[in-house]
């Protein structure tokens, strides 16, 4: 047993080093030539355009939900104009880059994956290193200078298509005027809400750019590794999305002005 142990523990802290070294090694080739900007544009393309409906559908109605959720409990409290700034702190700091993370991985680090595998699989990879090519260069660096700038537009895109969701939800649901909403959700967010909700999804996308890259070239096991590595890319990356905004909490963390404010609008 404790062999069996003491490998596993070999095996991940191996894991671990091989995707550090992965990830340093495309981050300094984003910086360094050549640059292979037409697979960058293929992979903008592909993570950006490519996850265009399910960010519209689904930022939509998160933000509908939102509101006839906690539309509800103020209705009690007769503080419904308060809405709009539950809806709009919530979506920028929290719901919006979690939900894209989690949409955009499932989509593209899966994506990654299987496509890496298979040229791995293929011998396409060693074909690229018998011809003098960088496959992390080639491969792994503009998928992840795509990822890096795409998901923070696609969650720009998801906080307003929520914040859209949600005050139709408020118009024909709490009954409360349109103008008012906007207002009172753009009035509560401020620099440390804007720099906490873009601050994520370049954390987010840099998870899921890296993670598929390296589940897709560390393949074993002929096709049916290629499926392996396709859904533990789904599975790693998916877990680390939930888990590191913790880590980004604390620079974040609202101060006892904003707590203030909002216990007296309360009262």
């Amino acid at each position: 047993m404790v062999e069996i142990l003491g490998d596993a523990a070999k095996r991940v802290v191996a894991s671990v080093q091989d995707y550090a070294l992965l990830s340093g090694r495309a981050c300094s080739n984003i910086f360094t030539s050549p640059h292979y900007f037409q697979d960058t544009l293929e992979q903008m393309d592909f993570i950006g355009a490519g996850s265009l409906p399910i960010i519209l559908l689904s930022g939509f109605f998160i933000g509908a939900v939102m509101v006839l959720q906690t539309g509800s409990q103020f209705i009690r409290f007769g503080q419904t104009s308060l809405t709009g700034d539950v809806v709009a702190i919530a979506l920028v700091r929290e719901l919006g880059p979690a939900f894209t993370g989690l949409l955009v991985t499932g989509r593209c680090a899966t994506g990654i994956a299987s496509e890496l595998g298979s040229m791995l699989v293929t011998e396409q990879v060693d074909a690229m290193r018998a011809m003098g090519t960088d496959p992390s260069r080639k491969l792994v660096a503009p998928r992840l200078l795509a990822a890096l700038l795409m998901v923070p537009l696609l969650t720009a895109l998801m906080d307003f298509i929520g914040l859209l969701g949600g005050c139709t939800a408020s118009v024909f649901s709490l009954r409360l005027d349109a103008i008012s909403f906007w207002r009172r959700a753009i009035d509560a967010l401020d620099f440390a809400d804007l720099m906490q909700g873009f601050t994520k999804p370049v954390v987010f996308g840099f998870i899921l750019a890296t993670i598929g890259c390296y589940k897709g070239l560390t393949v074993r096991g002929g096709t049916q590794g290629v499926g392996r590595a396709t859904t533990s890319a789904a599975v790693v990356g998916s877990v680390l999305i939930i888990v590191s905004p913790s880590k980004l909490h604390a620079g974040f963390l609202p101060d006892a002005s904003q707590i203030c404010r909002y216990n007296h609008e309360l009262a």
